[in-house]
C-alpha cells in the first residue's frame, strides 16, 4: 500500500471528521457515524472510521461526499 511520506497522514480530512463527529449535536460514536454512512450506501465500519480519523486510511471521493452530507458541511470544509 502507498504511504504518504510528506506528513505521515493518508488524508487531509481525518482531524476535521473527528472534530465534527465529537461536536455533532448529539456526539456521534464511530459506530454511529459508520451506520449513517452505511445508510447512504458507503460500506465502512467503526474500524475504518478510526483509521480515517487517525490518518492511516485514504478517503475516497465518494466517502468524502457522503461525510459532507452527514455533517451538513461542504467538501471544502472537510479538506480545509
Amino acid at each position: 500500500m502507498f504511504k504518504n511520506k510528506k506528513n505521515g497522514a493518508n488524508n487531509l480530512c481525518g482531524k476535521k471528521i473527528r472534530e465534527l463527529r465529537l461536536g455533532y449535536p448529539t456526539r456521534l460514536s464511530q459506530r454511529a457515524l459508520a451506520d449513517k454512512l452505511q445508510l447512504l450506501g458507503i460500506d465502512v465500519d467503526k474500524n475504518a472510521i478510526q483509521r480515517i480519523e487517525s490518518g492511516k486510511r485514504f478517503v475516497t471521493d465518494i466517502e468524502l461526499k457522503a461525510l459532507s452530507q452527514v455533517f451538513g458541511v461542504t467538501v471544502d470544509e472537510l479538506l480545509g
